[in-house]
């Protein structure tokens, strides 16, 4: 299967590197970006890799593999997207497709025209975890599901770095929080459920990354003086130690930069600036309540203020609960209990080794490892957007919360 990627920063090369191990299945043959050093770093990957700085010349050149990996800017995805079906390929399309309901069902509408398959990268549908909780479902030993709740913890320097300071802090420039960060959790509850969203509300604000809170005398980037970066948690100064994983992220060349080429980073860089002082108007928190189609309850809640994923379902015949929130606190990640018998058994997920954020726990290498059974001759995939329902769930809670209303899928009110 031919690979060209359009967007070549960190989402783009993750998969690049991934698809690039399995050369018996996987060819590279493009790579664009407006920055020539990225598309060079995938094109140094495989053999006669076409390198190009303009998207232009990109879809002018012609169809130049059977699928094409578009993980550009959030507010690109949809024209990119919308050229690649006229262009014929199929597409693998970074999260979110597009960044409202009506673009979504625009690229569906056109997809299926055109009988072009889009997959999202729901990456958390590949990994050992969820993978564990789907099979749990499909055995019946849960039963009918009457109801299910679902928790993300960003993570506070996370919330941070690309929330507050980086490039999904403002709603209008990529997409609101909940399609930005919680679509995968969105899909989820869909695919757990096998249903879409009817009805739903929502909740939530920015409530703590703004200049009210900040401390007296908090300059507006950390490297002005500031006089609290030796006690703050935010001090952009741990990108030269402990956060220094996280500028491969937003930083060409992190891996070898220098103390002081990373000094100038947060001297200058939007990931330097005061977090109470910054531009960024996306929620810390929220919960959602919804109904799905098929009757069953979901809830969801995310906050900055923990870390890592949790679900909790509930059927007729045994519950389910697992998780960030269990682990860390010395249980097994995923137990089951029979209502039945009262038994509760513990279940051991294997985990591959740790990539770090890049790795999605081993999502990312799942989703590449799957590329030819869903977009292959006989593949899973139909035409269309594949994962609409977890978008049209997230836009329609994000409704929810503007107007601090019931909003149905039916209606859209």
């Amino acid at each position: 299967m031919k690979i060209a990627v359009l967007g070549c920063g960190s989402r783009g090369r993750t998969y690049s590197r991934i698809a690039a191990a399995w050369k018996e299945r996987y060819q590279l043959t493009a790579a664009c970006d407006l920055i020539e050093s990225r598309a060079r770093l995938i094109a140094d990957l495989g053999d006669g890799v076409t390198v190009f700085t303009k998207d232009d010349d990109f879809f002018a050149a012609g169809k130049l593999a059977d699928i094409v990996i578009i993980a550009t800017q959030d507010s690109d995805h949809f024209g990119h997207a919308l050229r690649a079906i006229d262009a014929g390929y199929d597409v693998l399309l970074e999260k979110p497709a597009a960044q409202s309901l009506e673009e979504c069902e625009i690229l569906d509408r056109k997809a299926k025209e055109h009988g072009v398959k889009i997959g999202l990268c729901f990456v958390l549908r590949y990994t050992p975890f969820y993978q564990t909780i789907r099979s749990v479902i499909d055995s019946g030993r849960l039963g009918r599901i009457i109801s299910i709740h679902a928790s993300e913890g960003v993570e506070p320097y996370h919330q941070a770095h690309s929330f507050v300071r980086g490039h999904w802090a403002i709603s209008a420039d990529s997409t609101p929080m909940i399609l930005a960060k919680c679509s995968h959790d969105t899909d989820l509850l869909c695919w757990f459920t096998d249903s879409q969203i009817k009805n739903v509300s929502s909740f939530g604000r920015l409530e703590y990354f703004h200049s009210a809170n900040a401390p007296a005398g908090a300059t507006a980037r950390c490297s002005d003086g500031c006089p609290h970066i030796s006690s703050c948690f935010y001090d952009a100064h741990r990108y030269l130690s402990d956060k220094r994983n996280w500028l491969r992220m937003v930083l060409d060349g992190a891996e070898t930069a220098t103390d002081e080429q990373i000094m100038q980073f947060i001297q200058t860089s939007p990931w330097g600036r005061c977090v109470y002082h910054c531009d960024n108007d996306v929620v810390d928190h929220q919960v959602i309540s919804g109904e799905m189609e098929n009757g069953i309850s979901v809830t969801f809640s995310m906050t900055a203020f923990d870390m890592g994923r949790s679900m909790e379902i509930y059927g007729t015949r045994g519950s389910l609960k697992g998780g960030h929130a269990w682990k860390e606190a010395g249980a097994y990640e995923l137990s089951v209990r029979d209502h039945t018998t009262g038994a509760t058994e513990e279940i051991i997920i294997e985990h591959p080794p740790e990539l770090g954020y890049a790795g999605h726990g081993g999502g990312d290498e799942g989703i590449i490892d799957s590329l030819d059974r869903l977009f292959g001759p006989q593949g899973k995939l139909a035409s269309g957007l594949d994962g609409f329902p977890g978008h049209q769930f997230a836009l329609l809670a994000e409704k929810a919360r503007v107007e601090g209303a019931v909003v149905s899928a039916s209606s859209g009110k």
